[in-house]
């Protein structure tokens, strides 16, 4: 890259929702080299404040303790979009030579699909 030209800015102002699934970053733990700095998290609540500016308390999902205190800054996180979370039983094949085919999770939701779908036999007679 020349001295004349500009990487490309990132827009990353995005708002997230009470119950969002997030990836967050710990810029301090991050920069300085530390362990740990990121987790999957949960959006617990958001405070806007009279500049203008959001921030967001969150819950370890591992841990289910608050992540860094309280009020992180919305640039350190990413939505974890529920498609990305649900793609494997989105795109599982629903004949497959074997169920080993298949992924796990799509296997799991496939069986208590089918479970909760198809009517109860009733137990044989007593004689």
């Amino acid at each position: 890259m020349n001295p004349e030209q500009t990487a490309p800015a990132t827009n990353t102002e995005t708002s997230f929702a009470r119950g969002d699934y997030v990836l967050y970053r710990d810029p301090d733990l991050y920069w300085t080299g530390k362990p740990n700095h990121t987790v999957v998290a949960r959006v617990d609540d958001r405070v806007t404040y009279t500049s203008g500016e959001t921030r967001y308390a969150l819950i370890d999902v591992t841990t289910g303790k608050a992540v860094r205190g309280i009020w992180v800054q919305g640039d350190y996180m990413r939505l974890l979009p529920p498609a990305d979370a649900m793609h494997d039983i989105d795109t599982a094949p629903l004949n497959p030579a074997s169920a080993a085919a298949m992924s796990p999770a799509a296997v799991a939701w496939l069986t208590q699909h089918t479970a909760t779908t198809q009517r109860p036999e009733l137990p044989g007679q007593r004689h």
